[in-house]
């Protein structure tokens, strides 16, 4: 079977990356594959940054709002999704281009994932009460004491790891090392992966931030916050989702309420942004 390229453009968010893949598509006859773990959802493209129309008409564009924001995304979720539609441009003799920051997805393509089932929504959200009720240092001992192997490689204060170990303690009665000891299915042999990585000097990078944010404010982030504030208020959408926690979502909420000004409310999203965008290019620096 004959080598199959698939293209990988990554990197810091508000690094360039839309840009790149939209010239890629264009040389290669290229379909742009979403690799993002906020612009999955159907609500808040704007604040989540997604390809407006302009950007659509240049390539198609899959796996973009895809999901409702009540439906849980890990990397399987993700991997799940993507292979049949990588499959799929393959076939139909098209160069798919996976687009995105989120490098955990990136990993568990071309890596693969131990079969480690999914965890269900309302052990998550049980776990993470219990949590917030016992504390930390309780809850850490509560893993010690189930789960020495996951705890010692954790520490009290890494509060998503010591919470992802206890959910699947939790859900499949057995230690996140068990699963994670088992063989990886990997992706098909034939597919090679051509990596590239986006990533400005850091001040330019951080220009790039602070602009698309003020951006974002200007052409709809705010009615968009506001809209789905109304429906996490009215129970529409579930508290503690992954999109809640979009960059800029929880300081423009508070501007809407009156709790903090627009330039308190833009410069405190606009650190939030810097910050990510940083630690996301320590991660590509060293992962990818």
């Amino acid at each position: 079977m004959s080598t199959k390229s698939i293209h990988i453009v990554c990197g810091p968010t508000a690094g360039g990356k839309s840009a790149k893949a939209l010239e890629l598509a264009a040389a290669l006859d290229g379909v742009i594959i979403n690799c993002d773990s906020m612009q999955i959802y159907d609500d808040l493209p704007i604040l989540t940054a997604q390809p407006g129309a302009e950007e659509r008409t240049q390539a198609p564009h899959m796996l973009y709002g895809t999901l409702h924001p009540n439906d849980p995304c890990s990397a399987g979720n993700w991997r799940e999704m993507v292979i049949p539609v990588i499959k799929e441009v393959l076939e139909a003799g098209q160069t798919p281009i996976i687009c995105g920051g989120t490098g955990l997805y990136i990993k568990a393509l071309m890596e693969g994932l131990s079969p480690m089932p999914d965890i269900p929504q309302e052990v998550r959200d049980r776990v993470v009460e219990h949590y917030n009720e016992a504390g930390a240092e309780t809850f850490y001992a509560e893993l010690e004491a189930r789960d020495p192997v996951m705890a010692q490689r954790f520490h009290v204060n890494h509060k998503a790891r010591i919470i992802r170990a206890m959910e699947v303690l939790e859900a499949t009665g057995k230690s996140l090392a068990t699963w994670q000891e088992l063989d990886r299915d990997g992706p098909p042999g034939h597919w090679d992966f051509v990596v590239h990585k986006v990533v400005p000097e850091r001040e330019a990078l951080y220009e790039r931030c602070n602009a698309r944010f003020e951006w974002m404010v200007d052409n709809g982030a705010l009615e968009e916050v506001e809209a789905f504030a109304e429906k996490l208020e009215r129970g529409k959408i579930h508290h503690n989702i992954p999109l809640a926690k979009a960059l800029g979502f929880k300081p423009l909420r508070a501007y809407i309420n009156g709790d903090l000004s627009r330039e308190d409310a833009l410069t405190t999203a606009q650190r939030e942004t810097r910050r990510y965008a940083k630690r996301q290019m320590t991660w590509f620096r060293n992962q990818i």
